[in-house]
């Protein structure tokens, strides 16, 4: 049976419903569905969007109102749900949802922004510390893991318009790429890298400077799986031809 599953960074879930979020998630119909950066508490949202029909929907908001927050969208019912890692400092912005669904456990985590002065790149790289030990956790608990969402760290110089521009950057800055290269490390495949190991495709684009119209983008979002998995994916994509927010959605189909 192939599972479907979905993420996307949604910028603000209410925007993205007024781009047409609703339309595209009864076209799509993926069995599981993780959003990122919703910047809303679910009792801000209309029922549609609270409890989309077919979903059970669960929900991490951030303390702070607006900002960060992540969602879970799903068709089957997970057997037990986590919201965070168990560390406030993290936890009060909404960023973790962690869904047992028997055959594996699914993370949908929102990393944060290293921000421009790079200010946050010390709380960035502690909170996938704390992701990693997460994920490992679980592995050695004999589960098998699917981390998605918003990363907030392109891998390689293919995963970016202008790796040299950029290089001092967050979100290109050696220590967040090297984050990726241990994680993958202890046991972890890259879906899509894995499944296109030359495609140049991005899944984020700056909104000025028609950054999308001209692809000088990034690729920040992902699907990770443990290597118990390997044999069971069927496909990994991003969809850049979805609109409605500055990042497209990235999906992957598992054989399960």
């Amino acid at each position: 049976m192939s599972t479907t599953l979905f993420s996307w960074n949604v910028n603000g879930l209410r925007a993205a419903q007024r781009h047409g979020f609703e339309d595209w998630l009864a076209q799509t119909q993926p069995d599981i569905l993780g959003l990122q950066e919703i910047k809303a508490n679910p009792e801000q949202l209309s029922d549609s969007l609270h409890e989309p029909e077919g979903y059970q929907a669960f929900w991490s908001s951030a303390e702070r109102k607006g900002y960060s927050g992540v969602a879970l969208y799903s068709r089957m019912e997970p057997l037990s749900i986590e919201k965070g890692l168990g560390d406030d400092k993290f936890d009060c912005e909404g960023r973790t949802i962690i869904a047992d669904f028997d055959r594996f456990v699914l993370i949908t985590s929102y990393v944060p922004n290293g921000s421009r002065d790079h200010s946050r790149v010390p709380f960035k790289m502690a909170y996938k510390a704390k992701l990693l030990e997460t994920c490992n956790h679980l592995l050695k608990e004999g589960r098998a893991v699917v981390l998605c969402g918003d990363i907030n760290t392109s891998h390689r110089e293919i995963d970016l318009a202008r790796p040299k521009q950029n290089a001092n950057h967050t979100g290109f800055l050696p220590e967040e790429r090297a984050w990726i290269d241990e994680f993958l490390s202890h046991g972890y495949i890259d879906t899509f890298r894995a499944l296109h190991p030359e495609d140049q495709v991005y899944s984020w684009w700056a909104y000025w400077g028609g950054a999308r119209e001209r692809n000088v983008g990034w690729r920040l979002d992902y699907f990770f799986v443990s290597s118990d998995l390997e044999t069971n994916m069927k496909s990994a994509e991003i969809h850049t031809d979805i609109s409605g927010s500055d990042h497209c959605p990235v999906s992957l189909t598992l054989d399960l």
